[in-house]
Order: C-alpha cells, then structure tokens, then sequence
C-alpha cells in the first residue's frame, strides 16, 4: 500500500475535569472516515472502556463523549500530520506531534497513558521533551493485537482506574 501524508482532523476529547489522557498514535482509515477515535469496528477501546467504567457501551460519538468526560477521561492523539500507509502505525514516517500543552493547562490530567507501544515509543521522541511527563505504556486495543483477549486487555488497563477512583 501507498503511504500518503495525512492530517489528524478532529479535536481532543477533554475538559477541566480530565484525569488522564490517553493517547493513540494517528487516526485509522476507519477513524479519518467517522471523524472520531477508534472507528475501526473491531477496535476494541471503546468496550474495554465501557467495561472498565461500568458504563454502558455507547455507539455514537456524543454517547463516547459523554462517557469519556463523565469519567475523567482525555483521548487525543500522538501524531498531528505524518505519511502513513492506510492505518499502518509501523509505517509512519514524517511525524509531527501533537501540542499537548493547551490540553494539559486546561485540565487536571496527572496521568498519560499510550495506546500501543507504537504510541508509547512516538510519544517518548516527539513530546516528553515538551512535557517532561513520563507515559504509562498500556497494550493495544487494536485487533491487530490479537494476542490480549478483552479480559487480558481488561486487567492490563485496570491501573487506569486507580487513578480515577483516587484523585
């Protein structure tokens, strides 16, 4: 598949009460179409995050909004612009960051959490040296990562609410 250069085109999800960001790398093909975060089907963010919360599973972009603020909860995006190959994150070539900055002075955010390792690892080169926060690497909900079930993905991402129900 062909890379082309691509920019992120929809805003973070957050407010003045949001605990922890979580951070993808860039928007898949599914997620530029929807024009919100984890629109791929079989991505499994958006169930793991119900569950985790107790909420129920929301299906529409204001019910995911609604869901993530209620809970404290930021998502945004690693990657501003970059060349990328269809949803491929080891493709990615040509990145520039998010600006975190207007995020984390407008809210409580204490906590980043990473989507992914490949989220972990762009974060780490393109936008501690701005924030100087360390992320918290948690495991993919992406399908591709087929080797955590809903229930390992589940006990992995639990720590999340530590921070939640503590602070």
């Amino acid at each position: 598949m062909e890379s082309t250069y691509e920019s992120h085109e929809f805003d973070p999800v957050y407010d003045k009460n949001s605990k922890i960001l979580i951070l993808g790398t860039f928007p898949s093909v599914k997620s530029r179409e929807m024009q919100f975060y984890y629109g791929h089907p079989q991505n499994r963010f958006w169930k793991l995050l119900a569950r985790l919360t107790n909420w129920p599973q929301p299906t529409t972009i204001p019910e995911k909004k609604e869901m993530l603020l209620k809970n404290n909860i930021a998502i945004w995006d690693v990657i501003q612009s970059c060349e990328i190959a269809g949803s491929s994150d080891s493709s990615i070539k040509n990145v520039i960051a998010n600006d975190l900055t207007q995020v984390l002075s407008d809210s409580s955010i204490t906590r980043i959490y990473a989507n992914g390792k490949t989220a972990e690892k762009l974060y780490n080169k393109y936008v501690k040296p701005q924030t100087g926060i360390d992320v918290i690497p948690l495991p993919s909900t992406s399908p591709a990562n087929a080797a955590y079930s809903l229930d390992r993905l589940a006990a992995s991402w639990a720590k999340i609410l530590e921070v939640l129900e503590n602070e």
